[in-house]
């Protein structure tokens, strides 16, 4: 799930269960292509990691030659023609991911866009890859408001609740990452996370104590 708020971008995934001797830190669906851009995906791992080490690369090439930051719609753009190329190659297959590309321009513009193995690519206010995308989707739609992404911490709390829709046991299997102007990559641990949920849980039953009241 991404969310562009007014000053900040959130990704959050569902975080597969791992093996009980299995290293956590290698099993990550988020990752950084620049300082200023990051990346979130849905399919293949394997898959993945190739388009992200060519992503990065492109924005080093990038900066070295034009000596800025890549903005976020042409790191976007160099990965949707990528994919498309390999729709067309004789003897490759397309890669089998879909992307989320959140960032800011060097002119303190918040932007999320999405890429799928077809190649295409679209700006989003917020959007939803994968598994169960199409609910986390509907909710989005109903949800998104100006006043849902007033803040900061009220569009971390937007992205969680889009989560809840698929996720089960809560907050332990969701990963989320917030991205703010001028600032780098930050990945929320755990405990940040469960007190977002905790909040959320709290206003749920707050809402529901006042619904039983409207009724009675």
């Amino acid at each position: 799930v991404g969310v562009r708020g007014r000053d900040i971008v959130v990704l959050g995934v569902e975080k597969k269960s791992v093996a009980k001797l299995q290293d956590e830190r290698t099993v990550r669906k988020i990752c950084a292509l620049d300082d200023n851009v990051c990346m979130a995906f849905a399919g293949l791992t394997a898959d993945a990691r190739i388009v992200i080490n060519r992503a990065r690369v492109e924005c080093q090439s990038h900066r070295l030659t034009v000596e800025d930051p890549v903005t976020v719609e042409y790191i976007t753009r160099y990965i949707a023609s990528l994919k498309q190329r390999y729709t067309q190659s004789n003897g490759r297959r397309p890669f089998g991911i879909s992307a989320l590309i959140v960032g800011f321009d060097f002119d303190g513009t918040p932007r999320l866009y999405q890429t799928d193995p077809s190649g295409t690519y679209h700006a989003w206010k917020a959007n939803a890859i994968g598994r169960g995308a199409k609910s986390v989707r509907e909710f989005l739609e109903k949800n998104y408001t100006d006043e849902a992404i007033e803040t900061d911490d009220l569009t971390i709390k937007l992205v969680i609740k889009a989560l809840l829709e698929v996720v089960q046991s809560g907050g332990k299997n969701i990963e989320l990452a917030v991205m703010r102007r001028d600032q780098p990559l930050k990945i929320l641990n755990p405990e940040e996370i469960e007190k977002y949920v905790a909040e959320i849980e709290k206003e749920k039953e707050e809402n529901e104590k006042k619904k039983q009241k409207k009724a009675s």
